[in-house]
């Protein structure tokens, strides 16, 4: 029996040999027609996390940190000008947008390219659902033009949500610096293997989702026993404060599947109120 192979035609996604309606969430392999004047340079390329270094040996790691799953990708020319487009899916959207996030530059703005997106002379890259999609260009110079036209056209043919990830929409933006996917020790504990993480001016806040309740319990207890002496607080299922020499004033709490709280590190905030705040606004998981 044949394997359906996904085809991109004049911008629209077929299936060969088979005639089923392909996946909601099967993207295409990047093809260079998609962009009037573009050709192809060399073979598509396709890589999985196992033979990933084969082809960016040194930087593999930095994409299955977060765990990527496969990369396809083509090089498309268009005179002397060659674009390596590269297409990443990372299993769900944290991790895409993660991803995204870790590329960031903070230095330039980013655009409303699927959940994000950054442009900058050589180089652009957005997030898209489960997706990550990067296009590096050479020769040296100011590509800024026609990477906007790539990537235009590119989201238009790659499946998923533009939406960010809602667990983003629950950490105040006052005061806030920066917003993360840990992909793991969140707040340089290794307990806490993967989560958001905030910086704000005066400390910060954290969301970790466990597998069940239960072992979001465990986490609990594991905290408890690393801090040494805690005192409850009257947060969600259940809550701790506790000081810690490098985090300073910290609160805890565990809604559901979800450990989250604060680590407050000046004078002047309350790391209690600020935990019932952000518990108060978590939805919890299936």
């Amino acid at each position: 029996m044949s394997t359906p192979r996904i085809l991109l035609v004049g911008g629209v996604l077929a299936l060969a040999a088979g005639g089923v309606a392909a996946a909601a969430n099967q993207a295409p392999v990047p093809a260079c027609n998609l962009v009037p004047g573009w050709s192809q340079a060399g073979t598509e390329r396709s890589y999985e996390s196992q033979n990933l270094f084969e082809y960016m040996d040194g930087n593999a790691e930095g994409y299955v940190i977060y765990g990527f799953l496969k990369m396809q990708g083509v090089t498309c020319q268009k005179g002397d000008v060659t674009f390596v487009i590269d297409l990443s899916d990372f299993g769900d959207a944290d991790s895409a947008y993660g991803m995204f996030t870790s590329n960031v530059d903070g230095r330039q703005p980013t655009q409303k390219i699927g959940m994000n997106g950054q442009i900058v002379p050589r180089r652009a890259f957005f997030a898209k659902g489960q997706y990550f999609l990067e296009i590096g260009a050479n020769p040296e110079g100011d590509h800024t033009s026609a990477l906007k036209e790539w990537t235009a056209a590119l989201e238009k043919v790659l499946p998923g949500s533009t939406a960010l990830p809602a667990t983003l929409a629950w950490f105040p933006a006052e005061q806030r610096q920066s917003l993360r996917l840990v992909p793991e020790s969140v707040l340089g504990i290794r307990i806490l293997k993967r989560g958001y993480a905030a910086q704000y001016d005066y400390g910060k806040a954290f969301m970790v989702l466990e597998a069940t309740p239960q072992s979001a319990g465990n986490v609990m207890e594991q905290l408890r026993k690393r801090f040494g002496e805690t005192t409850p607080a009257g947060i969600a299922d259940e809550a701790f404060q506790a000081t810690d020499q490098y985090l300073g004033r910290l609160c805890v709490f565990r809604k559901g599947r979800y450990v989250g709280g604060y680590a407050i590190s000046t004078d002047g905030m309350d790391p209690v109120a600020l935990s019932r705040a952000l518990a108060g606004k978590v939805v919890k998981a299936d």
